[in-house]
């Protein structure tokens, strides 16, 4: 399974789309290790963010021992927010080597 996080942009074929953050959640949450792929957007509207939802990740698997093994893109127009959502997802992989 895919997971393409974007309020705007429609997800391609074959990935699964969700728009905020708590969907993002909520579908790792019920599909777990069946996602194979992400692609995040850091805008998502309001104060929502990408980022949230990286964060949460990255509490799961420093906190409650999540694995979380999935190719993750960043594909956001915000090059800050790009940035920093990067600098946590290397956060991610450090955490589980």
């Amino acid at each position: 399974m895919n997971l393409w996080l974007d309020d705007e942009r429609r997800a391609p074929a074959g990935w699964y789309w969700v728009r905020t953050s708590k969907e993002a959640i909520d579908a790792v949450k019920n599909f777990g290790s069946k996602i194979e792929k992400m692609s995040l957007d850091h805008d998502l509207g309001g104060d929502d963010t990408g980022y949230k939802f990286l964060c949460w990740i990255e509490e799961q698997v420093e906190c409650y021992g999540m694995e979380f093994n999935c190719d993750i893109t960043v594909h956001s127009a915000n090059p800050v927010g790009a940035i920093r959502m990067r600098q946590i997802i290397n956060r991610i992989i450090i955490c589980q080597e």
